[in-house]
């Protein structure tokens, strides 16, 4: 997918604008590590809830699958999102991964529940000086992403649409939450790379999207490393 893609990125000099749209604001974003099948998960599970009320932040959840095993199997788990949260361990030079875990803005860590600490990296990441510019517009099953270098650029990235069911309810019958009745919100469905880009000179890119469900268009170093811009489908 991400190689065929590729073929659509066009870079475009001289331009007199850094994008040919007015970028949106970046929301923040937040990825949760959770699980239907851990009992610590459940407070950050309704933290992620309250962000998501938020424009300025972007929350997913990524169920991980590797609570199945003690009898409740979560129906968003996928091992890729846990081959993710493995990444991010690797990057930090860590060998552990905890659930729940929250990584801001691609960069800053937090195992367990820890809303004030939570809050605090969200403020500090709106701070952070802008690298690139983003915006995301769809017309019909057609996506079209255009992004700029703001001053030095943020060096290459990979351009990667995300899709998300905004809201579910699961009532749990076995496992560590048996008996509980959970909403979950922002679960991630499909993480793809479109494609590359240097992140020296304008660029721009089309992809299909079909269907209704919510979706977001992040820039990211490899590695995964820092989210340099994020904007939602709209």
């Amino acid at each position: 997918m991400m190689m065929r893609l590729a073929v659509l990125l066009v870079v475009i000099s001289g331009w007199l604008s850094p994008v040919a749209a007015q970028p949106q604001p970046g929301p923040v974003v937040v990825e949760l590590f959770t699980s239907q099948g851990c009992s610590s998960c459940p407070p950050a599970d309704a933290l992620l809830m309250e962000l998501s009320s938020r424009e300025d932040v972007l929350p997913l959840a990524l169920h991980v699958d590797y609570w199945d095993y003690i009898g409740w199997p979560d129906a968003f788990a996928s091992p890729k999102f846990t081959k993710r949260q493995k990444a991010y361990a690797h990057q930090a030079g860590r060998s552990m991964i905890y659930t729940p875990q929250m990584i801001i803005g691609g960069q800053t860590d937090i195992a367990g529940f820890k809303p004030v600490e939570t809050m605090a990296a969200i403020d500090a990441h709106k701070t952070l000086s802008k690298q690139a510019e983003l915006s995301v517009s769809r017309t019909g099953d057609r996506l079209e992403v255009s992004m700029a270098p703001h001053g030095k650029g943020p060096g290459a990235v990979r351009v990667v649409l995300v899709r998300y069911t905004p809201h579910a309810r699961v009532s749990i019958r076995a496992g560590e939450n048996a008996g509980r009745v959970m909403d979950y919100v922002n679960i991630v469905t499909q993480w793809t790379a479109l494609a590359e880009w240097e992140g020296t000179a304008p660029a721009h890119l089309e992809a299909p999207y079909q269907g209704d469900e919510k979706g977001a268009v992040l820039l990211q170093a490899p590695g995964p490393g820092p989210v340099f811009a994020a904007a939602r489908v709209r």
